[in-house]
């Protein structure tokens, strides 16, 4: 059977924390906590009126390499924004193309909370992000056994920050801790050959549907806790904003792709999210 996206990714991430360990020692974050900068609380900030957490990544394995005048423009870009209420930063280098400094530089330049979006498996990982300033971490439930990810999870909220739980199916969100509040569902597919994402990375130019992901698994939200704060994630232009609200299941949009890989620039593809986001229903 031929290897998956996930698959390929995780052994990229596993090198990648190997080496991170070996520069950085689990000592070294741990002296580097006392001068991190405060925890902001991600899930109040998402509990104000439907908004978007916008993401910062300079490439991804189906669009490729993002523009880089609208990388350069988002962190600014975001932080001026109505409706972004908080900012995900991707910090996994090879697939992405940033690492865990980047999240610091623009945790250090906003007034909003930060998340730290990436492939974690390990305690090093959450202690990492907080000494680099995340107040929440995304943890992707289908990478964890239930006992894991409640361990994992215990441990993000002893550094005081916030966990956003990616589930991709029923069976993620009935393995996701009771005592969590944040839940994402994702429509993209991580469970495809990677001679996928490579033909949807070839065709992304020429303004294709994207293989990759199935906006049908936004209807996983009805399943949510009534309680929980949900977030919709990948593949979400303006366009799908207003079902959204209408909806009124999900409390937020994470995007990224669509702002960043915009023809007409960063600021007018955010300002078209804005106005589908303050247009009265």
């Amino acid at each position: 059977m031929a290897d998956t996206i996930l698959d390929r990714i995780m052994a990229d991430v596993r090198r990648e924390v190997e080496h991170a360990q070996y520069v950085r020692p689990v000592s070294e974050l741990e002296r580097m906590l006392k001068d991190a900068p405060p925890v902001r609380p991600f899930g109040d900030a998402l509990q104000h009126g439907f908004g978007l957490i916008a993401e910062v990544k300079v490439r991804s394995p189906s669009r490729g390499v993002m523009p880089p005048e609208n990388v350069a423009a988002a962190p600014a870009a975001y932080e001026r924004s109505r409706v972004v209420r908080c900012i995900s930063v991707l910090t996994n280098s090879t697939h992405f193309g940033m690492d865990i400094t980047k999240l610091r530089d623009i945790k250090l330049q906003s007034t909003k909370p930060v998340l730290r979006k990436d492939f974690i498996y390990t305690e090093y990982q959450v202690l990492e992000a907080r000494a680099f300033g995340a107040d929440a971490v995304l943890l992707i439930v289908s990478l964890f056994e239930p006992a894991r990810l409640q361990q994992i999870y215990e441990f993000v909220r002893d550094l005081g920050m916030d966990a956003l739980f990616e589930c991709h199916t029923r069976a993620d969100i009935e393995c996701v801790p009771s005592t969590a509040r944040i839940y994402g569902i994702n429509t993209r597919a991580f469970d495809l050959p990677v001679s996928v994402y490579e033909a949807a990375r070839a065709h992304a130019a020429g303004g294709q549907h994207d293989p990759t992901t199935d906006l049908a698994r936004l209807e996983l939200g009805r399943h949510l806790p009534q309680h929980a704060i949900k977030v919709a994630e990948s593949g979400l232009g303006p366009e799908h904003i207003p079902m959204l609200r209408k909806q009124g299941v999900y409390n937020a949009a994470l995007v990224g792709t669509r702002l960043l890989t915009a023809r007409e620039g960063l600021e007018a593809a955010l300002a078209a999210f804005e106005a589908a986001c303050e247009q009265p229903l």
